[in-house]
């Protein structure tokens, strides 16, 4: 039987990302220090600036105008990815994905709403995959004006920025599986532009580990004008969108609301983020979203797969989906550039950095992984199956309290398959993560009961 023992603590975070940071964190590596540093505010600022100068972006505005409108945008975020991808070695593609979608509220007409993606193909797993967006539609404060500005600097134009500095920089490296950069279309009309992407990878049976959305990360100031420029908020649901009534039943039964693969993967990007490399605090909120608003993770979350959303810690509702004015006293409304805070954007890009690189890099969580529950014992034995990762090195098991937010004890367990922990089943939870020869570790799986 496994004796516990606690492994792999973090380097030390900065003083306001300070706080109880899981037993399973890891240290960033030599080759993830080095991608963050390529990580550049001036661009972030640039690709913002670039997204207003097109006027709007709506959903439904002019789509064939060279200069304004959001068929401009579409075209230059091609070019973009594409320029990126010529520095692939052929590992990257760009492309649009479009469909015409159907009159539906906020959608008056029939309307082509476009994506546009760029795939890094992993070079070891590449059948494994990992999504990061931003959308790249605005509004003006009429949903429905499809016709007056509407720059959309923090929304969404931060997003996107982030996501086009992550490809930039990501492009001229090997990921072992692959990472999709998304600027999608429709998400102020509806989630359109992400459902349409989240339906084509489920129809393609595409094995979707992780997606993350960057939906208004361009300022760290709020309404009553606190800055907390070193903290993100990630919102990550508890029980799944897509749960069977056998798996509720089962889960009611032993627990485990706060261990849906979402939530799982929400721990393991504070693991892997949350450090000096990075500069940030993650405040992980254990809901879907915020009140009475939605973003285009949830497409993902209703088809079954792991995914979250970052924002910004507290939202400048006064200049939010605010046409462009200036007040009696001269003061300028409208979500514009000058609200924003660049290098604030850039830290919430080393996040999502450190996140999907490690990912990509590190074996993922394992499969199969069940609790045997055919005997009653004192102890903890779990089955998982074997990944099919050539670096693959082994296992750990990590357990925590039932009343404990992160994991606080790591053990390691090698190159094995199934593994008994002196624990009483009945009394904490347990998870079971795998290890790669250069010491990377994968998100945990919450066992199911098997009797």
């Amino acid at each position: 039987m496994a004796t516990t023992a606690t492994t792999g603590t973090a380097e030390a975070a900065p003083a306001s990302a300070a706080g109880n940071l899981a037993a399973s964190a890891q240290r960033p590596t030599r080759e993830l220090r080095a991608l963050l540093r390529e990580i550049d505010p001036a661009r972030i600022e640039a690709t913002t600036r670039k997204l207003v100068s097109f006027g709007t972006r709506h959903t439904l505005s002019v789509q064939d105008d060279p200069d304004r409108g959001i068929g401009a945008a579409r075209d230059w975020l091609l070019a973009e990815l594409r320029s990126y991808a010529a520095t692939s070695a052929g590992r990257m593609t760009a492309e649009l994905q479009s469909y015409v979608q159907e009159p539906a509220p906020r959608i008056p007409s029939p309307t082509k709403i476009t994506n546009v993606i760029a795939t890094l193909r992993g070079s070891v797993t590449p059948e494994r995959v990992h999504v990061v967006s931003g959308h790249y539609d605005s509004r003006a404060t009429d949903v429905m004006d499809a016709t007056s500005d509407a720059p959309g600097a923090d929304d969404d134009a931060s997003g996107v920025a982030v996501v086009l500095e992550l490809a930039r920089v990501m492009a001229k490296r090997r990921p072992a599986s692959t990472i999709v950069f998304a600027a999608v279309a429709g998400e102020e009309q509806g989630l359109y532009g992400s459902a349409y992407m989240a339906q084509q990878l489920k129809a393609a049976g595409a094995d979707v580990r992780a997606m993350f959305t960057n939906d208004i990360v361009g300022s760290s100031t709020a309404d009553d004008g606190t800055r907390e420029p070193y903290t993100i908020r990630l919102f990550a649901e508890g029980v799944p969108s897509s749960e069977t009534p056998e798996q509720a039943a089962i889960r009611r039964s032993v627990g485990g609301e706060n261990d849906s693969a979402t939530r799982q993967l929400a721990r393991f990007v504070r693991d892997v983020a949350e450090n000096d490399a990075t500069g940030m605090r993650i405040r992980v909120i254990h809901r879907r979203d915020r009140y009475r608003r939605g973003g285009d993770h949830i497409p993902f979350l209703e088809r079954g797969y792991p995914a979250v959303r970052f924002t910004e810690p507290a939202e400048d509702f006064a200049h939010q989906h605010q046409d462009v004015r200036v007040d009696e006293t001269g003061k300028q409304y409208g979500d514009l550039p000058q609200f924003c805070d660049f290098d604030f954007t850039a830290r919430v890009a080393k996040v999502n950095a450190a996140a999907l690189w490690t990912l990509s890099q590190a074996p993922a969580a394992p499969t199969g992984a069940k609790i045997i529950t055919t005997t009653l014992t004192n102890t903890t034995q779990l089955v998982w199956t074997r990944g099919p990762e050539p670096d693959l090195a082994g296992y750990e098991i990590v357990w925590r309290e039932t009343t404990a937010p992160e994991w606080t004890h790591v053990v390691p367990v090698g190159d094995v398959t199934t593994h008994e922990v002196d624990l009483s089943k009945d009394n904490v939870f347990v998870g079971v993560r795998a290890v790669n020869r250069a010491g990377l570790r994968g998100p945990v799986a919450f066992p199911a009961p098997q009797s």
